[in-house]
């Protein structure tokens, strides 16, 4: 047994080995619950060692370790948690080539797609360090003291920004890296001082023990506490809950879908005190295709789509799930050009058998709806060419569908913009430029909006504009939304139900602003203030000082 009553795993938890363990405060421990092993979903085979799920008791107590933490990491200088970040990054380039094997085993995504999810990982982690020590997450502010104000003196005020308290993060199913067990709600979790229980998918949990024993490695090499990290697998809907209720965790980061986005939601608004969830759904992200850079290009624009729909198989969050466009003669060739692209393209793995039962069974959904057209089908695993159902060749391959709809039966129909999880996209056909915004102004909201235009649409664009600024977190001209840049300046994000909270990104430096909240000091004698608003700025950061801009 460990230090804190855990069954310990035997051999080899340090290194790149999987042994079947998750991580409970610096230590690979077994699960207590039922076993389970990863599935490889390129050949359907099972995968070595065997997990096990973690019972109450293991999730309890990385609860507590981490509430225990909480303290004296976020007294932590901002100094000792960049190098964290630094550590836990260096540590998992240090393993890259065994967590990118892994992943290719238990999700079937390309080998060179997870190396360079790899990179994405460490270097969002990087980017983390370089903002802490920028400082501007601390949203220092000072108003001065006017005591001669009348009629009453007006106090000292200053405020900064603090940590709210430990996170549990859910791993993403179809990025087994950069939005898993290291990925960034991890990664700006701790950057914001706040302890991080990631609760790693079940998918791939042999590639989120390599990754949780990285991080573990750079807790220790940081001389923090150990449980300012854990990994658990728990099963979702009685233990992953239990985590979201516990009273020592005082936020949640989410990727997956809208029904368990939901159900997080609901529980963490049902407890005594409830928290934010922070749950990244659901979206289709339509991409507009206006009339003039439509007749420019448009069987090249037909074949980038494809290209950009079935990336990945399409399981990606920025899919481009709906194509909007004047019907016409242009319109005819964008659709010609992508369903032969569609009919030519191969079926590809997707990550589990339940997704790809379920992209089947959405796919037959959308091509039975009435009003709606099959443009093409991919070719299926068993019989090229084919228009079998997706996925009938394998039971975790799925094959690419477009169809087409009038935008008058898409606006009277809610159900075809339902997010199909893989290769699957609609094309909607307004008859007037009119009726292309009345579409825009009809959806959901959405993680992406993209508009392709030449610069004679450049009228139509600028109506658009405000309309997709409604809809979505992010907004692309000329490319795809597939792919998404870490920078300081993305969003990831956009309002309900792409989002739990439309106010926020889980990609770019304003993903720490999910788990940090402000404090006003008010006449606090200057030697007890915390360095961010002391009249000196020791850390020389740049503040809001009596409604300007300084250094000083």
């Amino acid at each position: 047994m460990g230090k804190y009553g855990l069954p310990v795993t035997t051999g080899g938890h340090m290194s790149a080995e999987v042994t079947g363990s998750m991580y409970i405060a610096g230590e690979a421990v077994s699960g207590d619950d039922r076993e389970f092993r990863a599935v490889d979903p390129a050949t359907g085979t099972t995968l070595d060692p065997a997990f096990r799920f973690a019972g109450s008791k293991l999730a309890t107590r990385a609860a507590e370790l981490a509430e225990a933490a909480f303290e004296p990491f976020r007294a932590a200088s901002t100094q000792q948690r960049a190098r964290l970040l630094e550590l836990a990054a260096d540590e998992i380039d240090a393993v890259a080539e065994a967590a990118a094997q892994r992943a290719h085993l238990e999700t079937g995504l390309p080998l060179p797609r997870l190396t360079g999810e790899v990179a994405r990982t460490t270097g969002q982690l990087r980017l983390f360090a370089t903002t802490l020590r920028e400082g501007s997450w601390n949203g220092a502010r000072i108003d001065h003291e006017l005591p001669d104000r009348a009629p009453a003196r007006r106090p000292d005020v200053r405020q900064r920004r603090v940590p709210v308290g430990p996170v549990v993060v859910f791993a993403a199913s179809n990025f087994p890296l950069a939005f898993s067990v290291a990925g960034g709600d991890t990664a700006s979790a701790l950057a914001a001082g706040c302890p991080v229980i990631a609760k790693a998918h079940e998918a791939h949990p042999g590639t989120s023990e390599i990754v949780a024993a990285a991080i573990t490695r750079a807790v220790a090499a940081s001389g923090l506490p150990a449980g300012v990290f854990s990994m658990v697998l728990a099963d979702g809907p009685t233990v992953a809950i239990e985590l979201v209720t516990h009273p020592a965790i005082a936020a949640v980061g989410f990727t997956g879908s809208r029904r368990v986005g939901l159900a997080l939601v609901a529980a963490a608004s049902r407890r005594p005190v409830p928290i934010p969830v922070y749950a990244e759904m659901s979206a289709v992200n339509p991409v507009f295709l206006l009339p003039a850079r439509l007749s420019e290009a448009a069987a090249e624009l037909g074949a980038a789509f494809v290209g950009s729909l079935t990336l990945g198989a399409g399981q990606f969050c920025t899919n481009p799930g709906i194509i909007v466009a004047v019907d016409g003669p242009d319109l005819d060739r964008f659709t010609a050009a992508a369903g032969d692209a569609v009919a030519g393209s191969s079926p590809a793995p997707m990550l589990t058998g339940s997704i790809a039962a379920n992209y089947a069974d959405g796919v037959a959904r959308l091509t039975a709806h009435q009003g709606v057209e099959v443009v093409a089908r991919g070719e299926t695993a068993g019989t090229p060419g084919t228009s079998e159902t997706p996925g009938s060749g394998h039971p975790s391959r799925g094959s690419a569908a477009l169809v087409s709809t009038s935008a008058d039966e898409f606006l009277a129909s809610p159900d075809l913009q339902n997010e199909v999880f893989g290769a699957a996209s609609v094309i909607v056909r307004a008859t007037t430029t009119d009726q292309l915004l009345d579409v825009a102004r009809a959806m959901e909201g959405q993680l992406t909006a993209t508009v392709h235009a030449s610069d004679e649409d450049a009228p139509l664009a600028s109506g658009l504009l405000p309309v997709l600024e409604r809809l979505a977190g992010r907004i692309i001209f000329n490319g795809w939304p597939t792919g998404v840049e870490v920078v300081p300046s993305m969003v990831h994000g956009g309002p309900f139900p792409a989002t739990s909270d439309g106010r926020t990104t889980s990609v770019g430096t304003h993903a720490m602003d999910r788990f940090l909240r402000p404090v006003a000091y008010q006449d606090v004698p200057d030697g007890l203030l915390p360095a961010a608003v002391r009249e000196a700025n020791p850390d020389g950061l740049l503040r809001l000082v009596d409604g300007a801009y300084t250094r000083n």
